[in-house]
């Protein structure tokens, strides 16, 4: 069972891993000058991008779209008047936002030029305020031009700009003169706002296209109803000048208007084109009819036909009176399908006639709404557009079905007037005796009677026509003219600045997460306690000495009486080693090893041998590491024998061998003397034992600084004679994934009594460290690194 538990244990190592808001939070505190700089960083751009980005001022205008309800009775004369009015409040939003009706707005003012002046980073548009104003008189609506302007006098202003070839110009104008440029034929006028301390001044003057001007004002222009049944609209124009958004929004209304009352007048000039048509018909129908009056009483002589048939008069008058209503209305009927079988689709249908019935002309009033809709969308697009296909088959069949609906009314008529025929007929046959010129001289007389009628309709129509077109008036009204406040809409500082302070946060908040979520890299004491079972002796932290290298004698830092973080983490160490007794007996020999180089071994044996000395106690160092001897390159040390002559050589006394390192109170050393060609043959000889025994006599602990694990087999040879070994692993250079491996190696036993430390640990925001790297040497090895770049230095220091 405590197998099974070890080797789960193994392979546990990043499985159980707990997020904790609080030290998430405490490890972004840890890095607050990123943050601090960050901030600075981002909140200086946004700020410069503050300063630099163009006032944009807000306008808002409130209209009504006129309506049958809410336009005054009194503004109606007739009946069929209503019609020239009827407006849909959903439409008319639509129409607004067209850009046919901004490209003429745009034209109306001349807002594609644009006049700017620069003050400090940001830009200003002047529009109206401009004391010059630049005329362009052989542009197209959709060029593009920029000149710079200076003013130099009260009578001259200099241009630069480019000309058609792109090469730089620079030309002297006067003030309304008409020149040829090579920015092409203008004229440069001044303004009321042109004042002697304009003199000097520079513009940027831009002459912007119609169509890109036309889309970015669009962009800007809001449409909005302020109540759902309601006919009032508020529209809002957001521009770098509050006086052009104002007048934009103005002239729009204006512009539209216009073309509204062209687009209801045209129905009334149709009509009034027919009614004159059919007027000039009737006249000389009507014409014709007295002349035939004229010669039938000539040829009578005189003969009061009239009399000789007062019988007839007398019996079908009734009958002739209903004949001649129903004549007129057939006449009225035929001429309206007459119209409408000989007109071409495009046309109008003329309506409020009275030539038809209400019912009929209500279905006329209909199709020509229709058709002017199909007329609008097919100028501002295509015939090819499905929604004006979708207009053409509705006009088809509302003409068909209006052709059908007159045909019915004349149908019906004609049969009225058969019956009324008929009566007429059987009242006649009772007057046989009246001669025949009577009653040519009655038909002609009712056919006079009848065009009269009609004559006098038309002339009717035509007046209350010319009376409806003269009152036809605009679709919306200005209820509130365009107004807003002064101050800009954007941009917000305090949104600005709040964006670069969240941008500035929140940048390298991500980046440190994504550091920490991707960095497997062992950090602190819980991220080992988590992966080995081993014994942990201890944290050592890291520290930038404030000596130079040549100061520091064996990369010690630890001093007898200091309360620095090194120093106490190396008394915490050593404490805890007393804990480490086998048998009884408090280990002596102290071995250092780690899994690969840099791990900070030498470091850990040269300060932990001085505090031990701290103790009074007699402390021995001694270099194993045979094949490169960085402990013993840390001291100068005058003779060249060492471990490895002690090894190899069975003459050489212990004596020969030992030095003092001038550490501590009381610090020997044996170096490995000259670097061994067969170091692992040396470390398996009997001497090494011979001397640990003899060294056990004479000092209170031995420090042994050892090879890694795994790169070679020294670490395991030399560990025999060991009685504690620790196992030293560097913060932020050690993967958590070689845990398990560490693990393994505990539980097999293959390193006595092993213990881990670990070194390099950041303590604060600052950090401390002894000041010095490790590289990787030949084969194996470290070598002492001193930062020289007085930059880096700096930036290690503060960061």
């Amino acid at each position: 069972m405590n197998n099974l538990t070890q080797n789960e244990k193994i392979n546990k190592v990043g499985d159980d891993k707990i997020v904790n808001i609080l030290d998430v939070f405490k490890y972004l505190l840890f890095h607050w000058k990123w943050f601090a700089l960050s901030i600075l960083i981002f909140g200086g751009y946004y700020w410069y991008q503050y300063n630099k980005t163009s006032f944009s001022y807000s306008r808002t205008e409130t209209v009504m779209i006129k309506t049958q309800l809410n336009t005054p009775t009194s503004a109606t004369i007739t009946k069929s008047s209503s019609f020239y009015n009827m407006v849909n409040v959903a439409s008319e939003i639509l129409q607004l936002k067209s850009k046919e009706l901004m490209r003429q707005t745009v034209d109306s003012l001349d807002a594609d030029m644009s006049y700017i002046v620069h003050k400090g980073l940001r830009d200003h548009e002047l529009y109206k305020d401009s004391p010059i104003q630049l005329h362009f008189h052989n542009l197209k609506a959709n060029d593009n031009k920029v000149v710079e302007a200076t003013i130099i006098s009260a009578n001259q202003v200099k241009l630069e700009g480019t000309d058609r070839l792109g090469d730089e110009k620079e030309v002297t104008i006067n003030f309304n003169q008409q020149v040829n440029t090579p920015f092409g034929l203008l004229t440069v006028t001044k303004n009321p706002t042109f004042a002697p301390s304009n003199i000097g001044e520079e513009l940027k003057i831009s002459k912007v296209s119609r169509e890109a001007m036309t889309g970015s004002i669009l962009s800007r222009l809001t449409i909005t109803q302020m109540e759902d049944d309601a006919s009032l609209l508020q529209i809002s124009l957001e521009d770098a000048n509050p006086q052009r958004a104002a007048d934009i929004i103005t002239a729009m209304i204006v512009v539209y208007n216009k073309y509204s009352v062209q687009d209801k007048n045209q129905i009334a000039v149709n009509t009034a084109e027919f009614i004159k048509s059919r007027i000039n018909i009737i006249s000389n129908e009507l014409g014709d009819v007295e002349s035939n009056i004229e010669q039938l009483k000539s040829s009578n002589q005189g003969i009061d036909i009239s009399t000789a048939g007062e019988m007839y008069v007398a019996d079908s008058r009734q009958f002739e009176t209903d004949r001649n209503t129903i004549e007129t209305e057939v006449k009225l009927a035929e001429m309206m399908r007459s119209y409408l079988t000989n007109d071409k689709k495009e046309t109008l249908i003329p309506n409020n006639t009275g030539l038809v019935e209400s019912s009929i002309e209500s279905q006329i009033q209909e199709y020509n709404t229709t058709l002017l809709r199909r007329n609008r969308l097919v100028e501002g697009s295509s015939t090819e557009n499905p929604i004006v296909k979708d207009l053409d088959q509705a006009l088809d069949a509302m003409r068909m079905n209006i052709r059908r609906a007159v045909d019915n009314t004349i149908a019906g008529l004609k049969i009225k007037r058969n019956n009324a025929q008929t009566a007429e007929n059987k009242a006649r046959s009772k007057t046989m005796e009246i001669p025949e010129k009577q009653r040519v001289m009655l038909s002609v007389e009712r056919q006079q009677k009848v065009k009269e009628e009609l004559y006098l309709y038309l002339l009717n129509k035509r007046e209350e026509n010319a009376i409806n077109q003269a009152m036809t008036d605009d679709n919306i009204k200005i209820i509130d003219p365009a107004s807003g406040s002064d101050a800009p809409v954007a941009p917000v500082k305090i949104k600005k600045m709040m964006m670069g302070v969240g941008v500035g946060f929140v940048v390298p908040a991500v980046i440190l997460l994504l550091m920490l979520i991707l960095d497997t890299g062992i950090k602190h004491r819980k991220d080992i306690e988590d992966g080995l079972s081993a014994p942990f002796l201890g944290e050592i932290p890291l520290a930038h000495s404030k000596k130079s290298k040549e100061e520091i004698t064996g990369n010690v830092l630890v001093s007898e009486n200091g309360r620095d973080p090194v120093t106490e983490a190396f008394r915490i160490l050593r404490t805890n080693i007393s804990f480490m007794a086998r048998g009884g007996q408090p280990p002596q020999v102290i071995s250092f090893t780690s899994a690969h180089i840099g791990a900070g071994k030498t470091f850990s044996v040269t300060n932990l041998a001085t505090t031990l000395s701290f103790l009074g106690k007699k402390v021995l160092m001694l270099d194993l590491d045979l094949r490169k001897g960085t402990l013993s390159s840390k001291f100068n040390i005058p003779t060249k024998k060492g471990m490895t002559h002690y090894l190899s050589d069975a003459s050489l006394s212990l004596d020969e061998v030992i030095y003092k390192t001038g550490i501590g109170k009381d610090v020997d050393i044996v170096p490995i003397g000259a670097v061994a060609p067969n170091p692992v043959e040396l470390l398996l000889s009997n001497r090494l034992e011979e001397i640990i025994k003899e060294l056990r006599t004479r000092y209170d602990y031995i420090v042994v600084d050892s090879v890694p694990v795994e790169i070679i087999a020294d670490a395991y040879i030399s560990n025999r004679i060991s009685d504690l070994t620790i196992f030293v692993l560097r913060s932020g250079r050690m993967d958590k994934r070689q845990l398990p491996e560490i693990e393994r190696i505990y539980q097999d036993k293959r390193l006595i009594n092993m213990a881990v430390v670990l070194n390099g640990l950041r303590l604060d925001s600052k950090g401390y460290g002894y000041g010095y790297g490790y590289g990787y040497g030949y084969g194996y090895g470290y070598e002492i690194k001193t930062e020289t770049n007085p930059i880096k230095k700096w930036f290690k220091k503060l960061f």
